[in-house]
């Protein structure tokens, strides 16, 4: 018989006779008895039960905890061994441990392993966010549905309010804004155009510029930093007041009294913010224009209808259309992902303006891909 023994403590007795090998242990097998040469123990146990014919012997065991036993436990691959002597008292702990899922250990974390955890965690916030915003567009279409089924139920007021607050309160900072850039395009335009003699073709610059481009992703940018904000943030603030709650106790649908508004307003306004934002960049341009390169208003005005063709007015109009729709189908998405706390609120507000930014930059070049030949003089 060979004797192995660990500290003084916990001790393990080896008999092997012919083909058969019987692992003795006796002493104190607890976390305290374990603590300086627990590693050891553990491959030493390990070395033992790698044969499974091995038979074990615990009735000696004076002592026996949970930590001592979860080690066993694993090193005997999860499972007890078929020849085990234990008493009662020993056997339960080993069962709570059976009836038990204990964790795998750690995987070491290295930079592949962040990159690639990374990669899997923006892709599926990606989709699953994907997929929560075509079920609201989806839920929109059924609520379109019913309500021209059932006209009386349409939200007029909420709408109006909407027009009012997104549309009508914002006329003077996207008049500012645009008239600024419009004498900015303007300005620089010139300055190049003086070198080569063709200062009339500002006007054909300033013209599919602003019309077709400029003005509706302006006004877009603006109405996302300013009403998309805003309506995200009012859905976080019923939110965190449990005013939805109270919506949903009362049987008041949340999409039509809180996102069907936001959408028809905004696919109703932005074309009308696009034109305003428009006029106000090419009077801006004309204001330039006069000044450092002295063309009249007159023939501005008059040369601008010739060198802009007016398909170009309907495509900037049409993608305002789908700017207003995507920037408040994205606001109400975020609200509803608001959670009962302030944190949560700020978050997805900011999270709710910069994704409405970068979808609308993104419609824009699809626009700018599939009427690549339309609207060129």
């Amino acid at each position: 018989m060979s004797e192995v023994v660990i500290a003084s403590q916990p001790k393990i007795d080896v008999l092997e006779q012919q083909d058969k090998q019987s692992v003795r242990l006796s002493g104190l097998w607890n976390l305290r008895a374990l603590v300086a040469d627990k590693t050891l123990i553990q491959q030493i146990v390990q070395l033992y039960a790698q044969n499974k014919a091995t038979s074990w012997d615990m009735l000696e065991v004076a002592v026996l905890d949970n930590a001592a036993a979860l080690m066993l436990w694993k090193a005997w691959g999860k499972s007890l061994p078929k020849n085990l002597l234990v008493r009662p008292e020993h056997q339960r702990l080993f069962e709570r441990w059976q009836n038990q899922t204990v964790p795998d250990a750690p995987i070491e974390s290295t930079w592949s392993n962040r990159i690639s955890s990374s990669l899997r965690q923006f892709v599926k916030g990606f989709w699953g966010q994907w997929l929560d915003l075509v079920t609201l567009l989806g839920q929109l279409l059924l609520d379109i549905a019913y309500l021209l089924r059932h006209p009386g139920q349409i939200p007029w007021a909420e709408i109006s309010i909407t027009i009012y607050e997104s549309g009508v309160r914002a006329l003077g900072i996207t008049a500012l804004v645009g008239f600024l850039i419009g004498i900015v395009l303007s300005y620089l335009s010139a300055l190049q155009l003086k070198i080569f003699g063709a200062e009339i073709y500002i006007i054909d610059i300033l013209g599919l510029s602003i019309i077709r481009e400029l003005g509706p992703l302006l006004a877009a940018i603006l109405v996302a930093g300013r009403s998309g904000s805003a309506m995200t943030a009012q859905i976080g603030i019923m939110r965190v007041t449990e005013e939805l709650d109270a919506l949903s106790a009362m049987g008041i649908s949340h999409s039509v009294r809180l996102i069907l508004p936001n959408v028809a307003a905004l696919t109703l306004v932005m074309p009308l913010i696009s034109i305003w934002t428009d006029a106000a960049a090419l009077i801006g341009g004309m204001f330039s224009a006069q000044n450092t390169l002295d063309i009249s208003y007159q023939q501005f005005f008059f040369k601008l209808p010739d060198v802009v063709p007016l398909a170009n007015v309907f495509i900037g109009i049409g993608k305002s259309a789908v700017f207003g729709l995507m920037i408040a189908l994205i606001a109400s998405h975020f609200g509803f992902r608001i959670k009962p706390n302030t944190e949560s609120l700020g978050n997805e507000t900011t999270n709710s303006v910069v994704a409405a930014i970068t979808v609308v930059i993104m419609i824009d070049a699809i626009f700018a891909i599939l009427f690549m030949g339309v609207g060129m003089p």
